[in-house]
């Protein structure tokens, strides 16, 4: 062999070796989503929840949502119900604080996040951590009320839908797309350059089949308390499931989301009650 050609194949040796150094010593992440994943339910519904009976909007802004929610449980979900969703959500906290939300968010996960949170996630959670692995939440929700479960988790961090504001007042704008579907896959991408990290050898948590894109960047995809469509594509493709719901949350999660029909049951119970009150109001008036 000619001195070039053993000065090539040392180089090529070298670089494999580099490479494969490099690799090692890249990290791991585990990245969950957290709606009827990390959280019983919808962590965005308990929020307008507080808000709601805080003032910050009335109930004409809640029988809008309710009429939102109803057409989700009848035709499922789509990207127009997702922007409309989002451009009414944006509207209603123009001018707020970022500091108000967060205080409510705290507030929020002290009395009803956390009492909601699986343990068998949590303990999953956990264990990435115990392992030196990266945690990151990866949720269309707010990214202030994300960064909050994730810090209370002891996460890594959040990847979250980002409201812009200005001089810690949110102007009723978004910064990107709403963190969903594909937008999540990129964003993990994003972070994996940004981090250094071997996606490879990470993991993907999450419960539907919009948290698809995201299951296929990584090396271990893991459906946690998937939907009907999750669950029968894991089952082809022959990726493990956890599923830590109780009996009677799996049986109702087969036909409709738990959280979707607590979400439209609590709207119609608050709209009836504002009717008769202003029935109420007008009878009196006379």
């Amino acid at each position: 062999m000619s001195d070039a050609a053993n000065a090539a194949a040392t180089v090529a040796e070298h670089a494999a070796a580099t490479a494969a150094t490099d690799t090692a010593h890249r990290p791991a992440a585990a990245f969950f989503d957290v709606d009827n994943t990390v959280i019983r339910g919808a962590s965005a519904y308990h929020l307008a929840r507080a808000l709601y009976q805080r003032k910050f909007f009335g109930t004409r802004d809640l029988l809008r949502f309710g009429i939102i929610q109803l057409r989700y449980l009848v035709f499922g979900e789509s990207k127009t119900q997702i922007d409309t969703v989002r451009e009414r959500a944006l509207s209603l906290i123009a001018g707020r604080s970022v500091a108000e939300i967060a205080a409510v968010g705290e507030e929020v996960y002290d009395t009803v996040l956390e009492l909601r949170i699986f343990p068998g996630t949590k303990k999953l959670l956990d264990e990435h951590v115990a392992a030196g692995d990266q945690v990151w939440l990866v949720t269309a929700t707010p990214v202030e009320i994300g960064r909050l479960i994730a810090r209370r988790l002891g996460a890594t961090g959040c990847l979250g839908t980002v409201a812009e504001h200005k001089d810690g007042f949110y102007t009723g704008r978004l910064l990107g797309d709403l963190m969903h579907g594909e937008v999540k896959a990129q964003a993990v991408r994003e972070l994996a350059e940004r981090e250094n990290l071997d996606l490879e050898a990470s993991y993907a948590y999450g419960d539907s089949l919009n948290d698809l894109p995201m299951m296929h960047t990584v090396g271990h995809p893991c459906p946690i308390n998937p939907d009907a469509r999750l669950r029968r594509h894991a089952r082809e493709v022959g990726w493990p499931i956890r599923e830590f719901r109780g009996r009677r949350q799996r049986v109702a999660g087969r036909s409709v989301r738990t959280a979707s029909w607590a979400g439209a049951a609590w709207v119609a119970g608050l709209v009836v009650r504002a009717v008769r009150r202003q029935v109420r109001k007008r009878l009196e008036g006379r």
